[in-house]
């Protein structure tokens, strides 16, 4: 019998899956039987009764079930979705320690190479400038090939290039190795956004984002702390072998526990597993002489279908985010606002030993070990990041809209000014070290409630396209926390202590406003953009 027959769809591939797809044409053709219909596959979508009843009368029953437990992301069972979410919240973690580990042994590095202190920390810039340039490319990769390969691939190199920071004996061929550091490390925060989005819904994503903020902060004060104590009583080749250990360690594991989350990865996989149910099938009617009982039906990704060649993805990918940087002010002030604060932790990572070393005379791993702020004050803000949405939502005071995410970030995120403000009068031999310290506890908070309400908000406003928002953030947020590690040293001799942490918190005071207006404006301003949802 013949069975809805339509003519085939414009079916469009990446070139990755091009030569599959010549594969089935050319398969099709040698086929004397009639044309196939294609169809659009669902996770919901099951197989023909035909062919189930032919699979089983084959003894092949078992096999029809092998596609239809590929299931959505969101239908993952609590524990692999905490097991995966864990994974990612670990990478975000040692990326960040990766970032400021670095710093604590220049004066080794200094010594070795016998150069200035400006050019041994231009090795952090040339990492935050891998680590902010490749994730443009990695985002349209992870859609079209998955997450986990790019994660194990980016994984295995940030690994190596760890390896050739601590074997090096040159200068370049450290900036080169720190670079390449930065482009495989990347991936290990830049992406944890999207396989949040994968595993969770909206009102489902607050506490994974606040745990992955809550990581990546921690991780910068780990970085600091461990690097200090390495530095001092071991070797700065340490300080690399340790990470590449420790990262090692974590590329096998996400080998071995880390599940596929992208949706369109996985319905390619139920495609193809169900085309080749249905040649079974189709095999064994023919057999049985009995062909026309079987439906000539192939299954299609309708996201494979609509999407363009991988060429022009990563073209789009690298060009849309300067665009919503410069036409979407959302965009612009948001990418600001997150630039300057992230850029405070590697203001910290460069003022802290030189503060406490000159001021309290310190050790390189007593001023490094200062920064165990940073991870106690993220410690202890994630948990009210986490319950006290809840409880606002819980009592029905939050409306559903993207603002709902800024009413508690415009009152917490001034502790980034204040805890500025405290720390830049307080570095004092008159005042006891445990206030600066305090200080930079308390600026870490604010840096977190700024980091979790950007994510938040560009990806509830920007929807589809909110990957590229993050990646122009992310852009902004790396390439100015890189350049103003070089000039920390300067500003904070030069102008002296107080005034130059009293002019970084008038900046974080005056970028406070940023959430205000977007609560009194947001919904106006959505309403205008050619991107929010």
């Amino acid at each position: 019998m013949y069975f809805g027959c339509c003519p085939r769809l414009n079916i469009r591939y990446p070139s990755a899956l091009a030569s599959r797809a010549n594969r089935e044409k050319s398969e099709s053709a040698q086929d004397t039987w009639e044309p196939c219909e294609y169809r659009c596959i669902e996770f919901d979508t099951s197989l023909p009764a035909q062919v189930k009843c032919t699979l089983g009368g084959t003894g092949a029953g078992s096999k029809e079930l092998s596609g239809e437990k590929i299931q959505s992301p969101h239908k993952m069972s609590r524990p692999r979705k905490e097991v995966i979410s864990w994974l990612c919240y670990l990478s975000a973690a040692l990326a960040s320690h990766a970032a400021s580990a670095y710093s604590p042994a220049k004066e080794q590095l200094m010594e070795y190479w016998q150069i200035a202190a400006v050019p041994v920390l231009v090795g952090i810039t040339t990492f935050t400038t891998g680590f902010a340039l490749a994730p443009m490319a990695f985002a349209p990769l992870s859609e079209v090939f998955g997450r986990k390969p790019v994660f194990i691939y980016t994984g295995v190199l940030f690994v190596v290039c760890q390896i050739c920071c601590g074997a090096t004996s040159s200068y370049p061929g450290m900036l080169v190795a720190q670079f390449f550091a930065g482009v495989g490390g990347s991936t290990y925060s830049s992406m944890v956004g999207g396989v949040i989005s994968d595993l969770y819904a909206s009102n489902e994503r607050n506490t994974p984002m606040a745990l992955f903020s809550c990581a990546a902060l921690f991780g910068v004060g780990t970085g600091a702390v461990a690097s200090g104590f390495t530095a001092q009583y071991t070797t700065w080749r340490w300080v690399f072998y340790s990470q590449a250990i420790a990262n090692g360690i974590l590329v096998g594991s996400f080998a071995l526990f880390f599940s596929e989350t992208r949706s369109t990865v996985l319905l390619r996989r139920k495609a193809s597993e169900f085309n080749a149910l249905h040649k079974m099938a189709e095999q064994a009617a023919a057999a049985a002489g009995d062909a026309d009982s079987i439906p000539r039906i192939r299954w299609k990704s309708r996201e494979d279908e609509q999407r363009s060649s991988v060429a022009k993805l990563i073209k789009i990918s690298v060009t849309r985010p300067f665009c919503l940087l410069f036409t979407e002010p959302v965009v612009f002030f948001f990418s600001l606002w997150a630039a300057f604060a992230w850029a405070v932790l590697y203001v910290a990572l460069a003022a802290a030993p030189l503060v406490f070393s000159t001021v309290y005379g310190f050790s390189l791993s007593e001023s490094n070990a200062i920064l165990a702020s940073m991870c106690v004050g993220s410690v202890m803000f994630a948990p009210l990041s986490i319950y006290q949405e809840k409880f606002a939502r819980h009592l029905e005071r939050l409306p559903d809209t993207p603002e709902a995410r800024l009413y508690f970030s415009c009152v917490e995120s001034a502790l980034l000014p204040v805890g500025l403000f405290v720390f830049a009068w307080t570095v004092n031999a008159a005042v006891h070290w445990i206030v600066p310290a305090i200080a930079i506890g308390i600026a870490t908070m604010g840096i977190f409630s700024i980091y979790l309400a950007v994510f938040n908000y560009l990806s509830d406003t920007y929807g589809s396209v909110s990957s590229s928002t993050l990646a122009a953030q992310s852009f902004c947020r790396n390439g100015l926390g890189g350049v103003l590690t070089l000039v920390t040293k300067l500003m904070f001799t030069k102008m002296g202590y107080g005034p130059a942490g009293s002019c970084l918190g008038g900046i974080a005071l005056a970028l406070t406003l940023v959430p205000w207006a977007l609560v009194f404006f947001g919904k106006e301003i959505r309403q205008r953009s050619r991107f929010a949802e």
